[in-house]
């Protein structure tokens, strides 16, 4: 993919001082592919797993035949997907940093029991490389916030879902109000630092902590989830509101 095609990915907000160029973006994510993992963990104390297992239960509910996972990253979330369907359910794990496909890839290789039914793409969430109707469900996994288009990404779920089919949105969203100092004050001083000393490079969780923290309330994204053509939208907030867990009916 060429810097402009990927710069279609990048979140549309407002550039603030210190966000990224969309190609130092990318270049942020294959840097911290190999540790992403381990930081992600740490950073939220484990607390990623469970947020993982509410949207796998979700997804299970509706029995999809064909599931893809966007902004895939290294694969926890299909592999996750895949260890609770059924193995004749068809996974994509759907990205567009090559070496994060790369980590998925990895993991699969080195735990293929189960994983079998797991493919892996590249591909731009704004222009999904997938037919009309292709798929029962859509999930996305902390991947929303860091395209340039949302609507247009949410449309372009909208379309590859069969009618019926559901959209999954696990995303960071606003605290409670109670907790927002202190979760800001985790967000701006103490996740970038100890970042730094899991990946070795602070800057690039400064940028995804600025993410985090302007991106919109569990209602706002609602409402841009409706607006893209979906109905019977639903959130379920978890860990104080600094997560929502959005699903909706094409």
């Amino acid at each position: 993919m060429n810097a402009n095609g990927f710069a279609r990915l990048v979140r549309g907000d407002t550039p603030g001082p210190s966000m990224p160029d969309p190609v130092a973006v990318n270049s942020m994510f294959a840097r911290i592919a190999r540790r992403y993992d381990a930081a992600n963990h740490l950073l939220s104390v484990g607390i990623d797993r469970w947020w993982r297992r509410r949207l796998v239960r979700i997804v299970r509910q509706a029995s999809p035949a064909h599931i893809l996972d966007l902004a895939t990253g290294s694969g926890d979330v299909a592999f996750a997907l895949a260890r609770a369907m059924p193995a004749s359910t068809a996974i994509t794990g759907m990205d567009f940093c090559l070496p994060m496909l790369e980590q998925a890839e990895l993991k699969k290789a080195s735990h293929p029991e189960g994983t079998q039914n797991v493919v892996f793409r590249q591909g731009d969430a704004l222009n999904l490389p997938m037919p009309d109707g292709s798929v029962e469900a859509v999930t996305i996994s902390f991947g929303l916030r860091n395209l340039v288009d949302r609507h247009r990404a949410l449309k372009e779920m909208h379309r590859v879902l069969a009618r019926g089919g559901h959209v999954h949105v696990l995303e960071f969203s606003q605290p409670h109000r109670w907790f927002r100092p202190l979760y800001r004050f985790y967000l701006r001083h103490v996740m970038p630092r100890v970042a730094k000393a899991v990946t070795g490079d602070k800057a690039a969780y400064d940028y995804l902590c600025g993410s985090v923290e302007t991106f919109p309330s569990h209602i706002e994204l609602s409402t841009e989830i409706k607006e893209a053509g979906f109905i019977s939208v639903s959130a379920v907030r978890m860990t104080f509101g600094i997560v929502a867990l959005h699903t909706a009916t094409k």
